[in-house]
């Protein structure tokens, strides 16, 4: 499936990209239109309302006509009582109508828009980490937010647009022959160099604002990168904030000639439009004045005749904009169906084997498992068989690139192996339902994360319903209750981006707190330690025995102050098992892991 970057092109740029992205990735309409078969009423009441209000808005010309031709001329009172009301009938209904017209329209893209929106996230959650991992950055951000957010445009605006400009030149159109034919030859005439110079400046607009809004586009990337934390961070680091601040000069100067340049443009549009909508008046007035041509035409004739005429140039611009709208729209479309459809690596079962987690003994088994990434040569794992018994501790040692964090990423299903199994309580995790398998199987990893909130909220983000006393509880276990309690907001401070207020091991203590009230079966400790200094890591170590008291836990490790107290010890080389065994039994085999042992390779600073 073909990934596309977090930012999405513009002017030209982006019509051109629409154009390539549809050619590799065409859709098809019959599926673009099965979005809004569940909204058929709305979308014929919304059809019904463009073209009353078109109908109606036309009426207005021949009323002006018979009160310039006759009312006035006559002092024809009842005449002008009820041609002046007319009009004022006229514009209150439209004004209704279209009010209506846009809360019904905007109502049903409001609806279709949730449903995707929803329906994209629900799906894009039930992916596999590598679906992410070979995502460009800020990619899906882009598709759920920005594409979807501008269906609304395109569905409340573009297709109601295109409805009422196109109702509005047909029935537009019919009224100027209706009144003079031959105004109507003269104003053909006229429309085509008239509609040129309009679009070639609109164009060079276009052109301008494209560019304007890509450099924005820098000068919001520049910010996000220098004045994030860790931006902030790395700038002092490096020394780099003057070098920093001239990018961010330069670029916020370009943008000031750019913003020149598109006022100026648009100063260039308006007084062509200006002169369109003076030339054309002043063509006609001239044809109905010369005693050739007239042909006793009236002054109410030429003025509702002009009404008509000023009010068709618009929607027939709009008109020549539809191909240019059709495409973005298309490619809107496009861009969200190709998320929708991705396939599943992690296929959710149809009909799920249900878990009572209080029943769930936590043995873990590994059948005969392989699993290889699409991109490498040789499997990451092969052929392993390994048994997880319920309430032990196992850990798993091996050089980098050995297997490790992928056999710990198939326990909790982040992964599906590419060939065996794997089981909890005899039951393959493929036919569980994925909430009861994260309700059983928890990981603590090397990096926790912590969303910026505050400490209860975190905490309670893992289960919600834990009371005050079980968050203490649980921070207590973890090794930071102490450091939380001296805060001047205690549970409620923020932990800030990326749990920046607090230090790794704080933020890892923290994380462990999360799991803990989680109360899982079955635990995987994914290098916890790992980036720890010497002090940090007992406290974590002490709060990670806490958590692993009476669970099943599949420990990733690579210091021996880590694996001693495991029950059995496996150990990884090129994803096969080299041997297993409780730490006395494997040194005195004197095999692989007497030799890691040997060399320091597990060893820590207290070994």
């Amino acid at each position: 499936m073909g990934m596309m970057g977090g930012g999405r092109p513009v002017g030209r740029a982006r019509a051109a990209e629409d154009k390539k992205w549809l050619a590799e990735h065409p859709v098809s309409m019959k599926r673009v239109v099965s979005l809004f078969k569940p909204h058929r009423g709305t979308v014929a009441v919304v059809i019904a309302l463009i073209v009353a209000s078109s109908i109606i808005g036309l009426a207005q010309p021949f009323i002006v006509r018979e009160l310039i031709d006759h009312a006035i001329p006559q002092q024809d009172v009842r005449m002008l009582v009820f041609g002046a009301g007319g009009l004022v009938l006229i514009a209150l209904v439209t004004a209704v109508l279209e009010v209506v017209q846009t809360w019904r329209a905007t109502l049903m893209g409001q609806r279709v828009m949730h449903g995707l929106r929803t329906g994209l996230f629900t799906h894009l959650q039930k992916q596999s980490l590598g679906f992410f991992t070979n995502s460009k950055s800020g990619d899906v951000q882009s598709r759920l937010i920005n594409d979807v957010g501008q269906m609304q445009s395109v569905i409340t605006n573009s297709a109601t647009s295109i409805a009422s400009n196109l109702t509005t030149v047909v029935a537009t159109a019919c009224a100027m022959v209706a009144i003079s034919w031959q105004l109507s030859l003269i104003s053909l005439v006229v429309f085509p160099p008239a509609i040129f110079l309009a679009r070639k400046t609109a164009r060079m607009r276009r052109t301008v604002t494209g560019q304007r809004q890509q450099e924005m586009s820098n000068l919001a990337s520049l910010i996000e990168e220098r004045l994030s934390i860790s931006g902030v961070r790395l700038s002092k680091i490096m020394g780099t904030g003057t070098a920093d601040a001239e990018a961010f000069t330069g670029s916020s100067r370009r943008l000031i000639d750019l913003e020149m340049r598109s006022a100026l443009a648009g100063r260039w549009l308006m007084a062509t439009m200006s002169i369109i909508f003076a030339v054309i008046p002043a063509v006609l007035y001239l044809v109905a004045g010369l005693p050739v041509t007239s042909n006793g035409m009236s002054i109410g004739t030429l003025v509702a005749f002009t009404g008509l005429q000023a009010g068709i140039f618009r929607p027939v611009m709009g008109l020549m904009q539809i191909s240019v709208q059709w495409i973005s729209a298309m490619a809107l479309f496009s861009r969200v169906f190709d998320y929708l459809d991705a396939d599943q690596e992690l296929v959710v079962p149809v009909h799920p084997r249900r878990l009572d987690a209080a029943k769930v003994r936590g043995e873990m088994v590994l059948e005969n498992v392989s699993f290889s990434y699409p991109e490498a040569r040789k499997p990451t794992l092969d052929s392993l068989n390994l048994r997880l018994e319920p309430g032990t501790m196992t850990a798993i040692v091996g050089a980098t690139g050995s297997g490790k964090s992928t056999m710990g990423s198939l326990l909790p299903r982040l992964l599906d192996p590419t060939g065996g199994r794997v089981t909890l309580d005899g039951i393959d995790l493929r036919e569980i339902e994925p909430e009861d398998i994260a309700e059983v199987v928890s990981v603590v990893a090397q990096e926790s994360y912590l969303l910026h909130t505050s400490v209860r909220e975190n905490l309670l983000w893992a289960a919600p319903d834990s009371s005050e006393a079980q968050l203490w509880q649980a921070l207590e276990a973890a090794q930071i209750a102490e450091l939380i309690r001296s805060l001047p907001d205690g549970l409620d401070t923020m932990v800030g981006q990326r749990g920046h207020r607090f230090s790794g091991g704080e933020q890892q203590r923290l994380a462990i707190a999360r799991t803990m009230l989680r109360k899982p079966k079955v635990l995987v400790l994914d290098e916890a330690t790992s980036a720890l200094d010497t002090v940090t890591e007992a406290l974590v170590q002490q709060a990670l025995d806490e958590l692993a008291i009476g669970r099943t836990t599949l420990l990733i490790a690579h210091r021996l102050s880590t694996v001693m107290r495991a029950d059995q010890i496996v150990v990884l080389d090129q994803g096969r098992i080299m041997e297993s065994g409780t730490f006395s039994e494997l040194v005195a085999q004197g095999g692989r892991f007497a030799q890691l042992v040997a060399k320091s390779e597990l060893a820590s600073e207290d070994a």
